[in-house]
């Protein structure tokens, strides 16, 4: 899969066949208009392409800094190049780029630009300035400027009942089992290992601490998790606590990994760390004692799912 960050670098002419939009989460309802892009691309020798944008445009025309996205860019592109997309296209959005017109953007990006032949959209999407124009059109200009629009209608969008809003609602409320089932994949967290206070290995449970550099990635409810990483190539299994650490008198908020059977030094090291299933909320236990037991029992329960 080819990745451009910006629709100004893309230099082929190739024509291709597209669907447009922010696809976060790239969940199952996106992957009904996603696999029609690609199978159309390989049955009429076209290149099957993505528009995206980034960052997401309610950052940028309702500055609302507190929405959290479920993939960050470097976890999209990782999730579509598996599709088999052939391009990736991450254009910048700008309060300039919100303000062109319909015909702008159609004329200007997709049909002189990006060579398109075929656009594969949704039936409620809506584009140019101020968001006034819609499917019909779209197939307007397809008519001038020689492309055809394919819609993909309410009922078949609607019957799969996702959408990136649910997942998220799901992942701050803990419910992982319906998030990761939305998704179609397992959700994922990708940081760099860093050294923590060491509070773990005391306990005879050592963590990796994950920090993760993108603020507007969402982190799911406080709690211990069940997770699966791929470290050096093999899959490794583990346990993971969202949480402030309350039995130690912790403050600061912090993700830690107890990975099982593994004891390679994973410092600096960026990892994607996939969660299972939610295994409990955090407490504060009354003793270091009681924590530790309840350690135990927790790896006992992500051993069990593990195996099932």
């Amino acid at each position: 899969m080819i990745t451009v960050r910006n629709i100004s670098k893309y230099k082929e002419e190739y024509p291709t066949v597209i669907t447009i939009g922010t696809f976060d989460g790239v969940h199952i309802g996106h992957l009904k208009i996603l696999s029609k892009i690609i199978n159309h691309a390989k049955s009429t020798e076209l290149k099957s392409s993505v528009l995206t944008f980034f960052p997401h445009p309610r950052m940028v025309l309702q500055k609302d800094a507190n929405i959290k996205l479920l993939n960050t860019i470097d976890e999209k592109i990782h999730i579509l190049e598996k599709l088999g997309l052939d391009v990736l296209i991450i254009h910048p959005f700008t309060k300039e780029f919100s303000r062109l017109t319909a015909i702008e953007f159609v004329r200007d990006m997709l049909v002189n630009t990006l060579h398109i032949k075929k656009v594969i959209i949704g039936y409620d999407h809506r584009f140019g300035r101020n968001r006034n124009a819609n499917i019909t059109d779209l197939i307007t200009f397809g008519n001038t400027y020689d492309f055809t629009v394919e819609e993909i209608p309410a009922q078949e969008i609607d019957d799969v009942s996702v959408s990136s809003t649910k997942i998220r609602k799901a992942l701050e409320d803990g419910d992982i089992e319906t998030a990761n089932s939305y998704l179609g994949y397992k959700y994922m967290l990708t940081g760099t290992i860093i050294k923590g206070k060491g509070i773990g290995k005391q306990l005879g449970y050592p963590t990796a601490n994950l920090a993760i550099a993108e603020d507007y990635k969402l982190i799911p409810k406080t709690g211990a998790y069940a997770v699966n990483s791929i470290l050096n190539g093999v899959v490794v299994y583990g346990m993971m606590n969202i949480g402030y650490n309350p039995t130690v008198n912790g403050t600061e908020k912090s993700i830690e990994i107890n990975f099982f059977d593994f004891d390679e030094d994973l410092y600096d090291q960026k990892i994607q760390v996939n969660i299972l299933v939610r295994l409990r909320d955090e407490h504060k236990f009354e003793s270091i004692d009681a924590l530790k037991a309840q350690l135990a029992k927790d790896k006992e329960k992500s051993l069990h799912y593990i195996k099932k």
